[in-house]
């Protein structure tokens, strides 16, 4: 049986759109929303591919309506592409981010899959890259063989033994330094990270055609054209 793990779409249909890998199961592990221009196919295409998913902290505030605070950053994206999901997303899309679990056991192929999109300790907004101490920590009253996580936009794969932590990367806005869209594959117990290169041009043009513009549009730009390395996340930016 073949399982496709993604993470952090982020409203990019461009790079979602050009996904071509067949599966028999399919994991989403939250963001889906934010930083792109496209929520609604992105949201319609998990609704009808997905066999499991979790929320992420950028599909809670937008079908919370959470106003972002602006600023510079990420925080400046998010509040330049928000006020846009609003207008185009209808009540059953955003009564579907507002419905996702934020975390979820599944059972599939004979292993138990746990899925969260930060960790278990804060759902939505703890950033914990490849540190097998602390996920050590963080896993140790949680039962399963592959624990899946997104929010930081950086794969990693950790062995810790009794349970395997998989981070896919990010499908809709890569910052690992590849642009080349992120995700994962498990098959008779192997797991493989696989890339694929889409339209950047595209997904570029697309943030334009909606109205965003200055210092965000640019951010934007330099994140997708360079996987990230024009502008490196801290802890303290959102996911």
């Amino acid at each position: 049986m073949k399982l496709l793990v993604l993470a952090d779409i982020h409203a990019n249909w461009s790079a979602l759109s050009a996904l071509d890998e067949s599966f028999d199961a399919c994991f989403m592990v939250g963001d889906i929303v934010d930083y792109g221009a496209d929520p609604a196919e992105c949201i319609d295409w998990v609704r009808e591919n997905a066999t499991a998913w979790v929320r992420g902290n950028h599909d809670h505030a937008v079908a919370q309506r959470v106003a972002p605070l602006g600023g510079s950053g990420l925080r400046g994206l998010a509040a330049a592409t928000r006020p846009q999901h609003w207008e185009v997303l209808d009540t059953k899309r955003l009564s579907f981010l507002a419905k996702m679990p934020v975390q979820q056991h599944v059972q599939f192929d004979g292993y138990t899959h746990f899925l969260v999109h930060a960790t278990p300790r804060d759902p939505l907004d703890e950033y914990l890259g490849p540190d097998e101490r602390q996920w050590r920590k963080r896993l140790a009253d949680i039962e399963a063989d592959y624990v899946y996580v997104g929010h930081t936009h950086m794969p990693f794969h950790l062995d810790l033994g009794d349970k395997q932590v998989i981070n896919p990367g990010s499908i809709g806005q890569p910052r690992d330094g590849d642009p080349r869209a992120s995700y994962v594959v498990i098959e008779d117990g192997r797991v493989e990270f696989r890339r694929f290169e889409y339209d950047v041009d595209a997904a570029v043009q697309r943030l334009r055609d909606v109205g965003v513009d200055g210092p965000p549009f640019e951010l934007a730009e330099q994140i997708l054209r360079t996987g990230g390395q024009a502008f490196p996340t801290p802890t303290n930016e959102p996911g």
